[in-house]
């Protein structure tokens, strides 16, 4: 008789995680196993590896339950563990967390097989996230995809010279400050024009409303800090 696949769903709260069971028996004849911290996400993970493997892991990232003794404070740190152990699983983070920043950075760095929104996500969804991560394949709720697409396009269109003008606008008061402090590549100094011209690209790149608006959607890509 062929095996069941094995589902380890890891959060803090214990009505999320009885919403992604419920989720699961919706889709399929699964076994899951549930924990509520990091800490023992991993022994799970590692104590089962001789003996029934998890195949598939969905986690939060963060843990308000996490304390001074706590190995793994969060889910990027159970990730970094799983990947670094090498354990051969299939990870789908399900969170709350949107910052696009963020979910940058967790997906550009942990590749998670999956990137699902608890507030937009039902048993349809968790069914296609199982069935592609099964294949191999990655997915991310629309959301996060588009959050992605959008990043990855700004930052192709950022260019020295835009990171300069996004860096130094808070610091000046009007932007004919900044004429004498902007430099092109070749270390030409920029004139008013064309400093004016970057600023009205980037406002439309970025779907800025002003100069203010700019700087804090491009905090919030993490385009500066």
């Amino acid at each position: 008789m062929e095996s069941k696949v094995r589902i380890l769903v890891v959060d803090d709260h214990q009505l999320v995680i009885q919403g992604i069971l419920c989720s699961l028996k919706e889709v399929g004849d699964f076994d899951i196993v549930t924990a509520n911290d990091c800490d023992k996400a991993f022994q799970l993970i590692k104590n089962s590896l001789k003996t029934n493997p998890f195949q598939l892991l969905f986690t939060d990232l963060s843990f308000d339950n996490t304390t001074e003794d706590s190995l793994i404070d969060g889910g990027e740190e159970l990730i970094k563990a799983i990947k670094n152990n090498e354990f051969n699983l299939k990870i789908a983070v399900i969170t709350g967390h949107t910052e696009t920043n963020r979910v940058y950075n967790v997906i550009s760095n942990l590749n998670p097989n999956a990137y699902l929104l608890k507030s937009k996500c039902d048993a349809t969804e968790i069914g296609f996230a199982v069935k592609k991560m099964l294949a191999n394949e990655f997915y991310y709720t629309h959301e996060i995809h588009q959050k992605i697409m959008r990043r990855n396009i700004i930052q192709i269109q950022m260019d020295d010279v835009a990171i300069q003008i996004l860096k130094e606008l808070p610091n000046h008061a009007k932007i004919s400050n900044l004429v004498g402090v902007i430099k092109k590549t070749d270390g030409t100094l920029l004139k008013l024009r064309s400093i004016e011209a970057k600023l009205s690209n980037l406002r439309a790149d970025l779907n800025a409303n002003n100069n203010t608006d700019l700087v804090l959607k491009a905090k919030e890509l993490g385009i500066i800090d």
